[in-house]
C-alpha cells in the first residue's frame, strides 16, 4: 500500500470527483506500468516473524532498523507516522517502500515504460534489501500467505490507519484480519486513454482476474499445514468486507463509466479521515456526509482531494480504479512470477488486438458465471470452469494473445529480447502445475508434512 496522499484542495461535489478521475487519462505513448509486491520477513535462524522493534533481549533488529538501513543506503525520504518510520519515498522516481499490517515489506514501484525496466527495478530492490537485511539475519518469504504463524503470533506495525482497520474488520467479515496480517500479493498498475478505454480494460481485467489468481496461486499453507486451497489469500478476500471487495458486476452493465464508479465508491463506508498527522476513526461513516460537510464525527469538516484519494485506497475489488487501474488478483511469488505479472498485464491491456481478442473470450459470460468462477478458483485453480470451459483451456487461449501483444510492442532489452519471455513461467503453469501445486507435492513427498523447508526453498 503506497503512502497516503496529501492534497488539501477542497471538494464539494460529485462532479469534482468524477473530473479528478477523468484527469488520469493519458495518451498511449505515455502509458506506463507500475508493480507492487509484498514479502513476509522472518528470522532465518528460527523462522519466527520480525517485529517492528525487533527482539532486543536477543539482540535482534526489526522492521524499523531495516527501514532505517534502507533509508541510509538509498537516500529516500522517510515516511513517518508520529515518531515511527513506516516507509520511504523516492522523490525522483515516485517509488516507495511501505509496511503492511503484519510487517509485510512492500515495494511500490515507479511508473515504468517496460517489463524490462520493472525487472531491473526488482533486481536493484532485492540487492538493496539483501545488503541491509542479510546482516540482521532477516529473509523474506516468496509466498502468498504466511505458512506457519497464527494471527496472534504475527506482529503489528505502528500505523494509525491499520489500528482503525483492525477494529472495524470483524464487524463486516470473518477473514479481514487474516487478510491484513497474513497475506501477501503482487499487483500491477496500468493506464487508460479515455473513459471508453478504461471501461473495456476494466471489464476484461475483471473477467480475467480469476485466471490471474489461478496462474499465480501460491498460498496452500497456513498454521503449519495444508489449508485446502491453492490460493488461500484469494479465498480470504471472499469473506473480508462485501461492501468493498468482489467482481463489481455493475462494471459490465450499460452506462458504465467514471460516474458509475464514483457512485459505487461513495457508497463504500469510510475507514478514516486524515487531518495533519492524525487519522480520525470514522469507520462506517459515509463519504457523502463528508462531501456535504455534515460528518457527525467531524462536524463542519470539508472533504479534500486527499480524502478522496485515500478513500479509494481502502476499496479492495479484484481490479481497482483510481487514476489508473490496479490488477489485484495474484499471490506474491518467486522473482520470475513477480516479473510475469507486469508483462502479462501490459501485453493484455496495452495491445489493442490482444485486448479485443480477450474481450471476445469473456464478453458473453454472465454475472452469475463470473461470480461462481471467482468463488471456485481459490480451491480449484486452473480446473475451475466457466461457460463449459476450464481456466486451463482459457489460459491456453489468452496467453498466446498476450504474448503476441508483447511481440508487437517490440520493446527489447540489451540482449535483443522482447517482453514476451517474461510469460514463460505462466506457460509452464498452464502446461503443468502452479506454484501452489508444486508446494503441495513438496510438502507431501519431500518435506515430510512440514512447512519448515518453505523458509529455505521459497525465500529471498
Amino acid at each position: 500500500m503506497a503512502r497516503d496522499v496529501s492534497d488539501s484542495t477542497p471538494i464539494t461535489s460529485r462532479d469534482a470527483l468524477v473530473a479528478w478521475m477523468e484527469e488520469g487519462a493519458k495518451p498511449p505513448h505515455l502509458f506506463r506500468v507500475g508493480t507492487e509486491h509484498e514479502k513476509i520477513p522472518f528470522y532465518e535462524a528460527d523462522h519466527t516473524p520480525v517485529p517492528y522493534l525487533g527482539v532486543p533481549s536477543q539482540g535482534r533488529e526489526g522492521i524499523r532498523a531495516l527501514l532505517e538501513g534502507m533509508q541510509k543506503l538509498l537516500g529516500w525520504t522517510p515516511i513517518m507516522d508520529g515518531a515511527n518510520i513506516i516507509g520511504l519515498h523516492d522523490e525522483k522516481s515516485g517509488g516507495a517502500l511501505s509496511l503492511e499490517p503484519g510487517g509485510q515489506f512492500e515495494l511500490s514501484g515507479a511508473a515504468l515504460e517496460t517489463a524490462h525496466e520493472a525487472k531491473t527495478e526488482l533486481d536493484m530492490h532485492f540487492a538493496a534489501v539483501k545488503a541491509i537485511a542479510g546482516p540482521f539475519g532477516i529473509r523474506f518469504l516468496a509466498l502468498g500467505m504466511s505458512p506457519k504463524w497464527s494471527r496472534a503470533e504475527t506482529p503489528k506495525m505502528p500505523k494509525q490507519r491499520y489500528a482503525i482497520m483492525e477494529k472495524y474488520m470483524p464487524r463486516v467479515g470473518s477473514r479481514g484480519l487474516d487478510m491484513m496480517f497474513r497475506t501477501s500479493t503482487v499487483q500491477t498498475n496500468l493506464d487508460y486513454a479515455s473513459e471508453t478505454d478504461m471501461v473495456l480494460k476494466l471489464r476484461v481485467s475483471l473477467a480475467l482476474q480469476p485466471l490471474v489468481t489461478a496462474l499465480f496461486a501460491n498460498s496452500p499453507f497456513s498454521d503449519g499445514k495444508l489449508n485446502g486451497f491453492l490460493s488461500a489469500r484469494s479465498e480470504i478476500w471472499r469473506d473480508t468486507d462485501p461492501d468493498r471487495t468482489g467482481m463489481l458486476p455493475f462494471v459490465f452493465e450499460p452506462g458504465m463509466g467514471f460516474e458509475r464508479y464514483v457512485d459505487y465508491a461513495l457508497d463504500v463506508p469510510l475507514y478514516f479521515v486524515k487531518r495533519g498527522a492524525t487519522y480520525h476513526d470514522v469507520a462506517g461513516a459515509s463519504f457523502r456526509d463528508l462531501l456535504a460537510g455534515r460528518l457527525a464525527a467531524l462536524p463542519g469538516e470539508q472533504a479534500t482531494l486527499s480524502d478522496w484519494a485515500n478513500h479509494l485506497t481502502t476499496i479492495f475489488p479484484e481490479v481497482r480504479l483510481k487514476r489508473y487501474l490496479e490488477m489485484r488478483g495474484a499471490d506474491a511469488g518467486t522473482s520470475p512470477f513477480l516479473c510475469a505479472l507486469p508483462a502479462f498485464s501490459v501485453g493484455l491491456l496495452y495491445d489493442s488486438l490482444a485486448l479485443d481478442g480477450a474481450w471476445e473470450i469473456v464478453k458473453s459470460w454472465s454475472k452469475d458465471q463470473r461470480a461462481t468462477l471467482r468463488d471456485d478458483v481459490p480451491r480449484l485453480g486452473l480446473e475451475a470452469r466457466i461457460a463449459g470451459r476450464s481456466l486451463r483451456e482459457i489460459g491456453r487461449e489468452v496467453l498466446p494473445l498476450v504474448r503476441a501483444g508483447l511481440v508487437r510492442r517490440g520493446k527489447k532489452d540489451a540482449e535483443g529480447r522482447d517482453e514476451s519471455h517474461f510469460l514463460d513461467p505462466l506457460d509452464a503453469v498452464v502446461a503443468g502445475r502452479s506454484q501452489a501445486e508444486e508446494l503441495i507435492a513438496r510438502f507431501t513427498d519431500d518435506w515430510g508434512g512440514s512447512v519448515e523447508p518453505a523458509f529455505m526453498e521459497r525465500a529471498y
